[in-house]
Parts: C-alpha cells; sequence; structure tokens
C-alpha cells in the first residue's frame, strides 16, 4: 500500500466492493478485459493515484480475494455472508467493509474512496480530483463523478407517466436546455469517513467532477456488456488513447 509520509495527513482508503454471487454474469469480477481481470481495473487505478493510504478489497470469495492480493489490493479477512447477498445495498456494504477494515488495522480513516470493477473506463485522475476537493476544502462532504445530459427522463407517480422535471415538458436546442447530471459514483466517489460510518455513501455538501469519456458508461452485468467493454478497450489501445494501467 501508498504510505502518507506527512504526519497529520488525512488518511484515506478505497474500499472496492467485489462480491462473488453475480447472477447476470458468473463470476463477473475476474472475467477478463484485454488479458486482465475486472477487478485489476480498480485496484490498478486507485494506485495509480497514489493518493489512498489503503487499498482494500471488500469479497466473500475466496478466488477473488487471490486476485485481489496479486495485484496488490488488501484482502486481510473476507466480507461477512450476511452482506453479500443480492439485496445487499451499496450503503450497507460500504460501511461494514470500513468499520471492519478499522477494527482490524486499528486505525482510522478520514476520507473513503468508493470504485467498482464493473465500471473499468476510469482515469485515476478522477480520483484524485475526488479526494483533493475534501482535502483542499473541509466544508465539502462528498465529491463524485458526474456527466452532463440533455436527456428527458420520464417517471410513474399517481400511476401516471411524466416528465421528471418541469422544464422537460418543452423541447429546445441542446446548447441552450438547462444542465442535468447523472451520478456516476462508481467512477469515483470520495467521502468523508463518518458519512460511510453513518450507512451513507455520499453528503449533501457535494462537488462534482465531470467527465465525458466515450465508453465510461459500460456498465459490466452479461456477457454482451462484457464483449463491448472489450471492443472498446482495445479500440482506444490501438488508437493510442488510453491502455490498462
Amino acid at each position: 500500500m501508498i504510505k502518507n509520509k506527512k504526519k497529520n495527513k488525512p488518511k484515506v482508503i478505497c474500499i472496492i466492493p467485489a462480491r462473488g454471487g453475480s447472477k447476470g454474469l458468473k463470476n463477473k469480477n475476474i472475467q477478463k478485459i484485454c488479458g486482465k481481470p475486472l477487478i485489476y481495473y480498480p485496484i490498478a487505478a486507485a494506485l495509480k493515484s497514489k493518493i489512498c493510504d489503503e487499498i482494500f478489497v471488500s469479497t466473500d470469495s475466496k478466488i477473488i480475494a487471490e486476485y485481489a492480493k496479486k495485484y496488490k489490493a488488501s484482502v486481510p479477512f473476507l466480507r461477512p455472508k450476511k452482506f453479500a447477498k443480492d439485496l445487499s445495498t451499496t450503503e450497507e456494504t460500504l460501511q461494514n467493509a470500513l468499520l471492519d477494515y478499522e477494527k482490524f488495522s486499528k486505525q482510522k480513516f478520514d476520507i473513503c474512496v468508493f470504485l467498482t470493477a464493473n465500471r473499468v473506463f476510469r482515469r485515476s485522475s478522477w480520483i484524485n480530483s475526488c479526494v483533493n476537493h475534501l482535502l483542499n476544502n473541509k466544508d465539502i462532504e462528498s465529491s463524485f463523478m458526474v456527466q452532463k445530459t440533455y436527456k428527458h427522463y420520464w417517471h410513474k407517480k399517481n400511476n401516471k407517466y411524466q416528465k421528471v422535471l418541469p422544464w422537460m415538458n418543452t423541447y429546445t436546442s441542446r446548447q441552450i436546455a438547462p444542465e442535468f447530471f447523472r451520478e456516476d459514483t462508481a467512477l469515483a466517489c470520495a467521502s468523508r469517513a463518518n458519512i460511510w460510518r453513518n450507512g451513507k455513501r455520499i453528503g449533501k455538501k457535494v462537488k462534482f467532477v465531470f467527465h465525458d469519456h466515450p465508453f465510461a458508461e459500460i456498465d459490466i452485468h452479461s456477457q454482451a456488456d462484457l464483449h463491448v467493454a472489450n471492443s472498446a478497450m482495445n479500440f482506444l489501445i490501438k488508437e493510442k488513447k488510453e491502455k490498462p494501467f
């Protein structure tokens, strides 16, 4: 792990949830993109950022744990089964992982970083930006990736379908449309540790980090997603625009 050299510098832990019981794509977290398992990508990004003091993979799988250790993540224990069920929430998983790791390591962390293995198109600089927003402004509780969108969204209310926001009732040019932001915490999210300890992922005082990566939206949950991600990664490597870490 990368260790902070400066005294009193806030301690940063990166936690990567990766349970073994994926349903849509069997053994999802060890399926490969360009020869590397999915679990490799968030670990490599966190290492490259050089801003995380600890990188902990929270998993209930011994196989995933071995892969994670191979790529220099810490997996000193397995996740309890009750936090590895189909309906287990990200919030309770992160809360449990942080509390258990703090108890194990006998240290308290100040900032927590959340990354997932099913989103592989991630730049390490995004992690730095999220964490640095918290380091540089004590009032910010969370900083995470977002993407601007001008799409119109509908929801069901009182058994009727209607637009999410009033401005969406009128179509206008993309250049002058109101800004709408989609939360992408899976790509990179940093929060004060007390937020996670209280069972939440993000706080109320937030700072956005914008991205427009052409393939960052690929969310791998099926064989088709895996194929698309592999093709996209090969394209970026061929064009010399990106390479696996």
